[in-house]
């Protein structure tokens, strides 16, 4: 009887590439100088409403068992992220800022999925937070040689309560084999996976578009 292949090494086989070249192409020019500071604060405030749904889903899955492991503060985002545009745009910023049609299908599909079904939680939450902790320090690093930035405006890429990212992810990968899902229920959270991959690159796919249009 062959090993069963971990969950972990499957998701980073099979749904690191459900992006587009439009989504891809806008975070690349923000990071090497294509982009401006506004397309960085546009791209801030549709991470406000996405993890403003993912948090308040979080907060109603800490009590099931197979999601509280992966459920600790030290990845809270939200605050920082409200900090960030309050620095960016001012204290009105919540009346300054509004979801693209693309960011509010990701906040439905977190509210209605991850919401309800603790697999589908662990999914989104896996996508989110694992992709903003390998990526965080370099792009943080970028934002700030790029704009000037000193930690106000970068708050969202500052995980200054993991000391150590890569052991945390392993930590997290070691749960994530661990869930015993069954065979059905594995493959259904890999699909979800690659449906909040999709999400994801498509508000930044909406973010390129909205920027040629304003050109």
């Amino acid at each position: 009887m062959s090993a069963v292949t971990p969950l972990s090494r499957v998701l980073a086989e099979r749904c690191t590439d459900c992006g587009d070249s439009a989504g891809v192409a806008f975070m690349t020019g923000l990071l090497t100088g294509e982009g401006t500071r506004d397309d960085y604060i546009a791209l801030v405030a549709q991470h406000y409403f996405i993890y403003e749904a993912l948090e308040a889903v979080t907060e109603s899955m800490a009590a099931r068992p197979e999601a509280a492991p992966f459920i600790t503060p030290h990845l809270t985002r939200l605050p920082a992220i409200t900090e960030d545009l309050r620095f960016l745009l001012g204290d009105d910023w919540r009346e300054r800022v509004a979801p693209l049609p693309s960011t509010a299908a990701y906040v439905d599909r977190i509210r209605s999925v991850a919401g309800e079904w603790t697999g589908g939680f662990i999914a989104h939450h896996y996508t989110r937070y694992l992709g903003d902790l390998s990526g965080g320090r370099f792009i943080r690093s970028l934002l700030q040689r790029r704009f000037g930035f000193d930690t106000n405006g970068v708050g969202f890429y500052l995980f200054d309560q993991i000391a150590e990212p890569r052991a945390f992810k392993s930590t997290y990968r070691e749960q994530l084999d661990a869930v015993d899902w069954t065979d059905a229920e594995r493959e259904r959270v890999i699909d979800e996976v690659s449906v909040a991959y999709r999400l994801s690159t498509s508000v930044l796919s909406s973010l390129a578009e909205a920027k040629l249009q304003a050109a």
